[in-house]
């Protein structure tokens, strides 16, 4: 890494706040859209509409935790046990379920996906220099560590690899995993172990670099007092610029 004119921290928190404020708007609008055009209601509906049957039908509560269930007494456990065996053997309810579970994944990708093309790789490519609406707005861009401008490849890279598919896809859908009961303990631990990953390379890295920075090799910079070069050519005719003029400073 150079010498950068880093942005500064508050200009970057700042920046990152207004863009997630954003993001987050333009996910759930897509993600309303796209549960309208599903009919996820109707489906969550009629899920709800079956534990309701087997509920009056089993004189029971679905809605008991795993530490509760545990600590009931053989007999108590005996009309759960033959609830859970009928409503895992009833075939409209394992089509709804997968429905429901297929669709929210759909929208979740989806939804997510969207957002960061959007805002976080057409907008940039349009402002340059990787910038975002907020970034704009605070004056701060992103190149790559050698101080040449970051093309469209390093940002796809930084932008849906990193930051859409690693800091939040993989999250949100174990989450989803975890909310239908595909994952328990496991799911937990990769999302605390991403986190945890994120968290040490900002506060512990010399240059406070973000999963996704590593991954593109970019770093945010203060807009207005960095020299970004347009081509690594660029850079080098710099370089020799500088040189040919040191040397001729010492000749002299």
């Amino acid at each position: 890494m150079g010498d950068f004119q880093k942005a500064g921290m508050w200009k970057r928190i700042s920046a990152a706040l207004l863009d997630l404020v954003l993001l987050v708007t333009v996910v759930i609008g897509v993600a309303l859209l796209l549960s309208t055009a599903l009919n996820y209601a109707q489906y969550v509906e009629r899920m709800d509409a079956l534990y309701d049957e087997y509920e009056a039908e089993y004189g029971l509560s679905f809605d008991i935790s795993a530490e509760e269930y545990h600590a009931m007494s053989p007999e108590e456990k005996i009309p759960y046990d033959e609830a859970y065996d009928a409503f895992a053997n009833d075939e409209e309810a394992l089509l709804v379920q997968g429905k429901l579970f297929i669709y929210a994944l759909m929208i979740v990708s989806f939804s997510i996906l969207a957002g960061y093309l959007l805002l976080e790789f057409i907008v940039p490519l349009l402002f340059g220099n990787g910038q975002t609406l907020g970034k704009k707005i605070f004056g701060i861009g992103v190149m790559r560590i050698d101080s040449v401008k970051i093309s469209p490849l390093l940002l796809f890279a930084r932008t849906i690899l990193g930051k859409c598919t690693v800091e939040t896809l993989v999250p949100a859908l174990l989450l989803v995993m975890i909310i239908f009961g595909l994952m328990g303990a496991i799911a937990v631990f990769n999302i605390i172990g991403l986190a945890v990953l994120q968290i040490v390379l900002v506060a512990a890295t010399k240059g406070r670099t973000p999963i996704h920075d590593v991954l593109a090799q970019t770093v945010t910079v203060d807009f207005a007092s960095q020299r970004i070069f347009d081509s690594p050519e660029a850079l080098l005719e710099y370089k020799k610029k500088i040189h040919a003029e040191a040397v001729e400073k010492d000749g002299n």
